[in-house]
């Protein structure tokens, strides 16, 4: 079945694309193990089996680069599977020894562009793609990786083209989860879930991470659809497929604060710290507290929200987390608005353009604000938290009808981003009607 005209970003691993490359924003702490009875030692994961293979193959033939890239791509596998970002340090190591044996060889090249996307390293990225298509021309996972790094810099015409060639060359689940991106981006949020169906259904059977993280996918596309109990089937199917998956249980928890369930969703989020610290399980058990009325317990996790997204940021080169959430508490508007419009130098997506212009609205700059938020608009996004900065910037303006359409957008469509700026949007939207 040949895909239609508008596609996407995947940014994972092949088999199941990168998105971004989610970009691994785990911060994992270790812990000790408990003592007690001895007990055999644990049957190795598949991914482990890869390292060990791999490594076994490098002392067989340490001048050659194929036992390296093996060992890079078995790496990176691992970082996605653990959510540990430590394992692309390896695989980075990995990399750079495959090119000391045989410099600009393809696969290395390949899995270059793919640890520069799981870094946020978009131009480079980018860069690194083309020069690969000067080998070949026909690979469609180099035509996936072009399709990211423009997705994420905000060329979404030439992402377009990119994942349309990426489709015809191998229409396979990474070409169609890239469809269902750019369709969601486009504001097209049937077509992103019909895309999505056919990427779970290509899924390798024999890659449960993949499978799971395509179900997850969906399952937030449903969930940006406004069909909650759909997505929480795609949830609870990733999750049977690989126990703990990162994804599918944010977006289960996401889920239950869209029911209005926030302690089942408070209760996931729990979880999850216990198991490893995340930025992203901090801020969302900071709200989920500040919501309940648990004052102190919300400060903690704020504070260690802050301390984490830093150390991404820094890692990442992004600070988009950190800008929204100063914005969103009211704190450091001057330093958000540095940071965002930094950030707009060099990156042209809709979710920077969306931060620049929030925090110019932030620090009294209307109608700048305003410019900006007609670009992060510009292609039709029903993102949630986009157009809950846009209804409150329209409602500025005096532009009611046009506020409350971007505000139900936001609070209506898809609760789920952020319950306390839903009540906001709730609160704002029942005055303008």
């Amino acid at each position: 079945m040949k895909p239609s005209r508008l596609i996407l970003l995947c940014l994972i691993s092949s088999g199941a694309a990168a998105l971004g490359l989610i970009g691994l924003r785990s911060i994992v702490t270790s812990k000790p193990a408990p003592v007690g009875r001895l007990t055999e030692a644990p049957v190795p994961s598949k991914v482990d089996q890869r390292i060990l293979q791999a490594r076994q193959l490098i002392e067989r033939t340490p001048n050659q680069s194929n036992g390296y890239n093996q060992l890079a791509a078995a790496y990176l596998q691992k970082a996605r599977e653990t959510s540990d970002p430590t394992f692309n340090a390896s695989a980075d190591e990995a990399i750079s020894k495959s090119f000391a044996v045989e410099p600009d060889n393809y696969d290395a090249l390949k899995l270059l562009a793919k640890l520069q996307l799981t870094n946020h390293h978009f131009t480079d990225a980018l860069a690194t793609a083309r020069r690969a298509l000067r080998f070949r021309t026909d690979d469609a996972d180099v035509w996936g990786q072009i399709t990211d790094g423009l997705v994420e810099l905000g060329d979404y015409p030439g992402a377009v083209g990119a994942a349309q060639k990426m489709a015809d060359l191998r229409p396979d689940s990474p070409a169609y989860a890239r469809v269902s991106y750019l369709r969601s981006l486009h504001g097209d949020n049937y077509g992103a879930i019909q895309a999505m169906n056919l990427a779970v259904k290509a899924a390798n059977p024999n890659d449960p991470e993949g499978v799971a993280w395509f179900r997850a996918q969906l399952g937030n596309e449903l969930m940006n659809a406004g069909n909650l109990a759909a997505a929480e089937r795609q949830f609870d199917e990733a999750l049977r497929t690989f126990a703990d998956h990162q994804l599918a249980l944010e977006g289960m928890a996401r889920a239950r604060v869209a029911a209005g369930d926030l302690k089942s969703a408070m209760l996931i989020y729990e979880r999850k710290q216990s198991k490893k610290l995340t930025a992203d399980a901090a801020q969302a058990l900071g709200n989920l507290y500040a919501v309940l009325g648990r004052e102190d317990e919300a400060k903690k996790e704020y504070e260690k929200f802050e301390t984490l997204e830093r150390e991404n940021a820094e890692v990442e080169r992004s600070w988009h987390h950190l800008i929204n959430y100063w914005l969103d508490h009211d704190r450091n508007p001057q330093e958000a608005l540095k940071a965002a419009t930094h950030e707009y130098e060099t990156r042209k997506d809709i979710f920077t353009c969306d931060s620049l212009a929030w925090a110019l609205f932030k620090n009294g700059r209307v109608e700048e604000a305003t410019k900006l938020m007609k670009e992060a608009l510009r292609t039709g996004t029903k993102d949630a938290r986009i157009n809950y900065h846009a209804g409150i910037i329209y409602k500025t303006l005096n532009m009611r009808a046009k506020a409350a359409r971007h505000l139900r957008l936001g609070a209506a469509l898809n609760s789920s981003f952020d319950p306390i700026q839903t009540q906001i949007a709730k609160k704002i939207l029942a005055e303008l009607e």
